[in-house]
């Protein structure tokens, strides 16, 4: 069965905004790599895929990391929330109704971790008692307001790790409890 993890980097204050937070370090983005091609897929809303979509074209400025994570990207199988969108691109599919019956029979159906990413997509199903974890990748800055990582109360969280995955970069993995 599998386990569905909520994780972004979020600021001190509690804020995920990557384009503020700046391109992860190369230790970071190593780390990043490593996770990608350890899921088993991906669950975006509508906004985070086409922020993610950026990895399905090969970039000429691209370094080898780059390549690295593109190509760990675009070999996961994503599924894409969305009411708006018509179509998804490769190794995708658009999932428009009844996200509740979708998520419950992607953990029966595989093994291993599958990963959601989006605030409110989170928070959605959260609501659903369908977050198995939240992992939290806590950067030394202070954004001052944005999109925050939680988009309303959580029932209460229990620690279950704490790793530093890069210099100054600690992630905090919460269960419910």
């Amino acid at each position: 069965m599998a386990k569905l993890v909520y994780e972004l980097n979020q600021s001190l204050d509690g804020y995920v905004d990557h384009l503020k937070m700046g391109p992860p370090r190369p230790d970071l983005f190593r780390h990043f790599i490593e996770r990608v091609r350890s899921l088993t897929g991906m669950v975006y809303g509508r906004r985070m895929y086409e922020v993610m979509r950026y990895w399905d074209d090969d970039l000429p400025d691209w370094d080898a990391a780059e390549r690295d994570y593109a190509g760990a990207w675009r070999n996961r199988p994503k599924w894409v929330v969305s009411r708006s969108l018509k179509s998804v691109g490769p190794n995708a599919t658009l999932v428009g109704n009844d996200i509740a019956a979708v998520i419950r029979e992607l953990k029966v159906r595989f093994d291993g971790e599958i990963e959601v990413a989006g605030p409110d997509l989170a928070g959605s199903l959260t609501d659903l008692g369908l977050i198995d974890e939240y992992r939290l990748y806590l950067h030394p800055v202070v954004l001052g307001g944005g999109k925050p990582f939680f988009v309303g109360p959580r029932p209460p969280l229990r620690l279950a790790a704490s790793d530093l995955v890069a210099e100054d970069v600690i992630r905090l993995t919460y269960v419910p409890a």
